[in-house]
């Protein structure tokens, strides 16, 4: 894929990323209760957008899938403002839901210092991970190497994600059953809908002409420095 090649079919697939990722920030604030265990609603959301990205990677590359994640790293924090200075605004004596609307789409810094830092490196790190992968296989395991992509992300992003938002706010041993819960629960998820995945993969490949294979890709997460 050229520099600055937008086909329509990237575009979708970036606009699908960026939803999932603003839809996933915005329901955390509900739990659902796992088994014994309470987990945040955006584990339903949020592994599609590493499913997403491991399909921009695959077919575009590492250059379109950076695109991608930093659209989704502004477009987040655009609504992350948007959500505070609304919530700021003053409302009618007679308006009941002002405290709840901000609590629902409210956010602390420190969750949003978290949530961002963990996404971005999450997916830097699967994204390479997916991209190294085909090079050494030349092309060849899609399902392995996105199952090996996800866990990778999802890890570093968890790993990043709970110390961050929660640590000193609940014991050490509940911070690492839930990293280590939703590591497990979205590399599940990514394995059960791997086979959507990979037709998906096969028909944006066909019908967009491009499998991108990054030889001498300097993967640098600022896109500075081109190739090796």
């Amino acid at each position: 894929m050229k520099k600055n090649t937008v086909t329509t079919l990237y575009m979708l697939l970036t606009v699908l990323f960026t939803s999932c990722l603003l839809i996933s920030n915005i329901v955390a604030n509900k739990l659902i209760q796992f088994g014994p265990w309470s987990l945040t609603a955006a584990v339903i959301i949020f592994p599609l957008s590493y499913i997403l990205g491991d399909v921009i990677a695959e077919v575009y590359g590492f250059r379109a899938a950076r695109r991608t994640m930093w659209l989704g790293f502004a477009m987040n924090g655009l609504m992350v403002i948007l959500f505070t200075i609304v919530s700021w605004l003053p409302v009618p004596v007679w308006f009941e839901h002002g405290a709840a609307y901000s609590t629902v789409l409210g956010n602390t810094p420190r969750l949003f210092a978290a949530s961002m830092l963990a996404y971005i490196i999450g997916s830097w790190i699967n994204a390479v991970t997916l991209s190294k992968l085909k090079v050494k296989s030349n092309g060849k395991g899609f399902g392995f190497r996105a199952i090996v992509s996800t866990f990778f992300g999802e890890f570093v992003d968890s790993l990043i994600f709970v110390p961050v938002a929660f640590f000193g706010n609940m014991p050490f041993e509940e911070l690492l059953k839930m990293m280590a819960l939703q590591i497990t629960f979205k590399t599940v998820y990514e394995i059960i809908i791997l086979p959507v995945t990979s037709i998906v993969v096969k028909k944006v490949k066909k019908v967009d002409g491009i499998d991108v294979i990054d030889r001498n890709e300097s993967y640098n997460l600022f896109g500075r420095g081109g190739t090796k």
